[in-house]
């Protein structure tokens, strides 16, 4: 920090470039909208200004697009929005594994009974008796 700054100043980064720059937003106005909502926590206090400080040590609490929220603790600030390996490199994820990963979806994006690959097309009646067993009819 150099002499001429305010003691209020904390060194950091704004919570909205930090996302950004840790690739869980696709743009730095989409993080600065999330944070504006009030729907990101820094050590568990709610953040509703995008330019809140970001301190390597700090807990960051935040959901992206549908059910999952993301608990990170941040390891740098980083520099530049890079390739993802690089991005990774930021911060340390604190959620739990669950049994329902990203790879295999959970209940929730589950679409129904599936055909054996190779059986072909289900006929008229096939698809009847879906529609019923799907209860769409």
């Amino acid at each position: 920090m150099s002499p001429d700054a305010p003691a209020s100043a904390v060194p950091g980064l704004r919570v909205d470039k930090w996302l950004w720059f840790a690739r869980f937003f696709k743009s730095r106005t989409l993080a600065a909208r999330h944070c504006a909502a009030g729907r990101v926590r820094i050590n568990g206090t709610r953040v509703v200004k995008a330019h809140a400080p970001v301190v390597p040590g700090d807990v960051l609490t935040f959901a992206t697009g549908g059910a999952r929220i993301h608990v990170v603790r941040v390891l740098a600030l980083g520099t530049r929005r890079g390739p993802a390996p690089e991005a990774r490199t930021l911060y340390l994820d604190l959620d739990p594994p669950s049994a329902g990963n990203a790879a295999s979806p959970g209940p929730e994006v589950a679409s129904g009974p599936r055909r054996a690959p190779g059986s072909g097309r289900p006929t008229k009646a096939d698809r009847r008796a879906l529609e019923l067993l799907r209860g769409e009819r």
